[in-house]
């Protein structure tokens, strides 16, 4: 049976409910760790449910860095006003403002990479790979486009208040604890001196 503070400690990182926490814990027979996943994979499952319900509500968010250099506005849909207005979903879209300051994303995910980029990308480790034998020249560069991938789609990059989750697990989290779909619309980035 899981006792109080591991129920607690679990709710606290993943927002779950108290049941669904002690369930969980009771699976695995009080493993933190593995409760924690069962919960990420509901809240996978939760989240999969959801994700083709329309999105007409939201909020635009906004961060200034203090030195009035750095600016971001982002727009994140929900289903719901009344979703929009809660403390869970603004706290979501201030973190998500504070990643896109820190990390300069370029897209949302990699579908929305344009083409010359990627191109442009690919060239690039070709050279840094030239010389190298063909087969391994290959697996190279698809090692290096998926770190190109993890560090400029807002989605798959690391939280920065959280490393071990990515935004993509940030957003499926909140979905869960929220029982709504909530998608990033767009982003835009500006910072004194960039074109």
């Amino acid at each position: 049976m899981a006792d109080i503070s591991s129920i607690t400690k679990l709710r606290e990182q993943t927002g779950a409910g108290i049941l669904e926490c002690k369930s969980a814990l009771d699976e695995v027979k009080g493993d933190l760790e593995k409760a924690l996943e069962i919960i990420k994979k509901k809240g996978i499952a939760k989240a999969a449910k959801k994700e083709q319900r329309v999105t007409a509500e939201g909020r635009i968010g906004t961060y200034i860095h203090t030195n009035g250099k750095l600016g971001v506005m982002i727009e994140l849909n929900c289903e719901t006003d009344f979703v929009a207005k809660n403390a869970v979903f603004q706290q979501l879209l201030k973190d998500i403002c504070m990643q896109v300051a820190a990390t300069k994303p370029i897209a949302i995910k990699r579908e929305d990479i344009s083409n010359h980029i990627i191109d442009e990308q690919k060239k690039i480790f070709m050279e840094e790979a030239k010389g190298k034998p063909a087969n391994i020249v290959e697996k190279i560069i698809a090692g290096k486009m998926e770190s190109f991938y993890k560090e400029t789609c807002l989605l798959e990059q690391p939280f920065i208040k959280d490393n071990t989750q990515t935004i993509q697990d940030l957003l499926i989290a909140n979905i869960a604890k929220i029982g709504e779909n909530i998608k990033i619309n767009r982003f835009v980035r500006f910072e004194v001196g960039e074109c």
